[in-house]
């Protein structure tokens, strides 16, 4: 189990998460969120709630900070503090 680390990227860090090296971001978040041809978001609110419509999706901060349980971080920072 690892947090991630200062200074990464938000690449680095979708890629941590789903346990990938290498991925651009959107590979990375649809590896992460067990989906596949999605964009970063959509595949992030699908990881949160596998029913939630796309109206009800949620930006990318508000996301990772839903993933994370966490307010008000940056979407890197929040991505960060899961511990994987």
């Amino acid at each position: 189990m690892a947090l991630g680390k200062a200074g990464s990227s938000l690449t680095a860090e979708l890629n941590r998460l789903a346990g990938t090296t290498g991925k651009a971001s959107q590979g990375a978040a649809n590896a992460y969120a067990s989906t596949t041809g999605l964009g970063i978001i959509a595949a992030l609110n699908i990881k949160a709630s596998a029913s939630r419509a796309p109206s009800a999706y949620k930006g990318l901060n508000a996301i990772c900070n839903e993933l994370a349980t966490t307010t008000g971080k940056s979407a890197t920072d929040a991505l960060r503090s899961i511990n994987v």
